[in-house]
């Protein structure tokens, strides 16, 4: 039987919320399961709170806090918790988040930048700068950090999720940086992309008219055990959609806008050059 991992509660709010509903539902002599029946959630949903890697709802934390006879102490802090996972971000980003860490393959469509879990830092900077001139150095770093934080989810010891980003060629044309730093934000998607499951492919400027033209940034996200989910986010606004028929049509219009977009390796080959370009001081044609 596999050793059952510790849970280090002083890495943040959500491992220390876990570790106490670990510590009283063990107290309470009940299993995972157990501890769940009479709710509408599952065991490894449960789990994955535990170990801090999932939010509470509230109606679930209601269950528990009955069933264990903790006088609302975990109804009262899952909104702590839930302040804490998304820190250095905003808030109906939240969903998105948590999906992400789940995720068996993502895909994105960003037609104005890069996509978040592609940028450097540098990158993000000027992002956030832009838009949240009125920001502290403080606050900008801890957007920067959060947003560079995503990234785990393509280090190498990680067999999922597949990621997927159709990047309109346009947007390779017109830096928001310094060359030098253009041609380093170039070269780390191209290294990215050099791993099988990392595929970015771009849209030419000249694909004409596309099923997506109306749509900001969509990232649609699937999984191993539950139905897919697509997320939309504009500058002041966003929301996950769980609405299978209208997931359908998301995944429909990605698929379209993948037909128009160039094939993966030629896909690299105009990012390689773009960097290679901004290195060398021109401006890529």
């Amino acid at each position: 039987m596999a050793r059952r991992k510790d849970i280090d509660g002083s890495t943040g709010v959500p491992t220390f919320y876990g570790k106490e509903l670990r510590y009283q539902r063990e107290q309470a002599g009940l299993t995972l399961q157990q501890l769940v029946e009479g709710s509408f959630y599952g065991l490894s949903h449960l789990s994955e709170i535990e170990r801090g890697e999932r939010r509470m709802p509230a109606e679930l934390a209601e269950h528990v806090d009955r069933v264990l006879k903790t006088d609302g102490f975990f109804k009262r802090r899952c909104e702590d918790v839930r302040k804490a996972k998304v820190k250095g971000h905003v808030g109906w980003f939240e969903y998105a988040l948590e999906a992400e860490k789940r995720a068996e393959a993502i895909e994105e469509w960003c037609p104005n930048l890069i996509p978040g879990l592609l940028q450097t830092a540098p990158y993000a900077r000027a992002v956030v700068r832009a838009t949240l001139p009125l920001a502290t150095d403080e606050e900008v770093e801890e957007k920067i950090n959060a947003r560079m934080a995503r990234a785990h989810l393509f280090e190498d010891d990680h067999k999922t999720p597949e990621y997927w980003a159709i990047l309109p060629e346009n947007m390779l044309r017109c830096p928001i940086l310094p060359p030098e730093e253009m041609a380093d934000q170039l070269d780390h998607i191209a290294a990215l992309a050099r791993r099988p499951r990392i595929v970015p492919q771009i849209l030419p400027w000249n694909c004409g008219p596309h099923p997506l033209m109306l749509v900001g940034l969509l990232q649609l996200t699937t999984f191993p055990d539950a139905p897919p989910l697509a997320y939309l986010e504009s500058e002041y606004s966003g929301g996950a959609i769980d609405d299978p028929a209208i997931v359908k049509k998301y995944r429909k219009a990605y698929d379209r806008l993948r037909a128009a977009a160039l094939p993966p390796k030629a896909s690299l080959a105009i990012i390689e050059a773009a960097a290679k370009d901004y290195r060398n001081g021109i401006q890529p044609d």
